[in-house]
């Protein structure tokens, strides 16, 4: 584990050199009036862990479980599939043809929204993908493709196939010049914090976030700071591997970073969204990267208290862990923690 507490002039150094990259929103009434009219858009349960508690020896754990979003596994069926049903509420869905690349359910996302508003989905995935992912793809009406080793690459395949094809890109991360359709799409994860805010007891002391470009972190932490002000201590948890966020608000510009293969394939992105990164380099309080080993000990300790993840669904459970201990995360017996379990087992 490594982390390091966030000081206001790298939050300052951060606004400064992004200001032309809008802020994540926290206008939950706008996805939520869509997803209200979509059957399978239920309520995913907060779940208070005793189990997990004494393990981190904190008071209480409460976990956002997301692993039936909408049946299809994950938070990520809040985002892309909410962009989608946006172009439809406009006219503008039937018919198109919807590209990305994925390094996990952001995919799934776009190819349920496609096939529920009568349009095409085109996912690009790296080849350290697994086949049994691209399956699932396909099983949803989605064309797959492979291309590049990672996920940046594939993300350029994506880009590149739009432009020559006059397809809709919907990325889950965003650059200069592309920020709209991911602005939006975060604001589709919006909807599981206000449930979470709604469900929880009291406001936490502190709430682990597990980042990959960093868009769930954001649009989370973005709703907690306007709800709960500035009580909760916001960390946000990268594998060593892929320190996209951690190396750029300590470097105070955005950064590509490099690393091997992390088996927290889903958060395995070595380049963050210059929306979450502007987000976070304001609303978080300490970055941290995780180790392997720490993240496969946090997927266990999910695993034994009943609630199976990945080491990519349960990485901000796995910070939780590996901060014990540490004085600089203020952890004690009185902590209230939060932490969102972000996708179920199946590839």
């Amino acid at each position: 584990m490594d982390y390091f507490i966030k000081t206001p002039a790298q939050a300052d150094t951060l606004a400064a050199t992004l200001q032309t990259i809008p802020v994540p929103s926290t206008d939950v009434d706008r996805p939520q009036a869509l997803l209200d009219r979509c059957p399978a858009a239920a309520e995913t349960p907060l779940v208070s862990v005793p189990g997990f508690a004494a393990r981190a020896a904190v008071a209480e754990v409460h976990v956002k479980d997301e692993r039936d979003r909408m049946g299809l596994g994950s938070f990520k069926a809040l985002g892309a599939a909410y962009v989608i049903a946006h172009d439809a509420e406009a006219g503008k869905a039937r018919g198109r043809t919807y590209v990305t690349a994925s390094a996990g359910n952001h995919g799934l996302s776009v190819a349920a929204g496609a096939k529920a508003f009568g349009a095409q989905a085109v996912i690009f995935l790296a080849q350290t993908v697994p086949e049994g992912f691209a399956n699932r793809l396909r099983a949803l009406g989605a064309e797959v493709r492979r291309h590049g080793a990672i996920y940046e690459e594939s993300m350029a395949g994506a880009a590149k196939a739009a432009e020559e094809n006059g397809w809709t890109l919907l990325s889950d991360s965003s650059w200069p010049g592309y920020t709209e359709r991911p602005h939006r799409l975060m604001e589709g994860y919006l909807v599981l914090m206000q449930e979470a805010i709604d469900q929880m007891p009291e406001p936490p002391s502190h709430i682990f976030l597990q980042a990959g470009v960093g868009g769930l972190a954001a649009a989370c932490a973005a709703l907690a700071r306007q709800a709960w002000g500035n009580a909760p201590r916001i960390i946000v948890v990268e594998p060593e591997a892929a320190p996209a966020l951690f190396a750029s608000v300590a470097a105070g510009t955005p950064q590509i970073t490099s690393g091997p293969e992390s088996a927290m394939g889903r958060l395995d992105c070595k380049e963050p969204s210059l929306i979450a990164l502007r987000g976070l380099a304001r609303d978080a309080d300490i970055f941290m990267t995780i180790s392997e080993a720490e993240g496969e000990a946090g997927a266990a300790a999910c695993a034994d208290a009943g609630l199976p993840s990945t080491p990519s669904g349960a990485a901000g459970a796995a910070g939780l862990l590996a901060a014990r201990g540490e004085p600089a995360f203020g952890l004690a017996d009185t902590s209230r923690v939060l932490v969102v379990l972000s996708e179920a087992t199946g590839e």
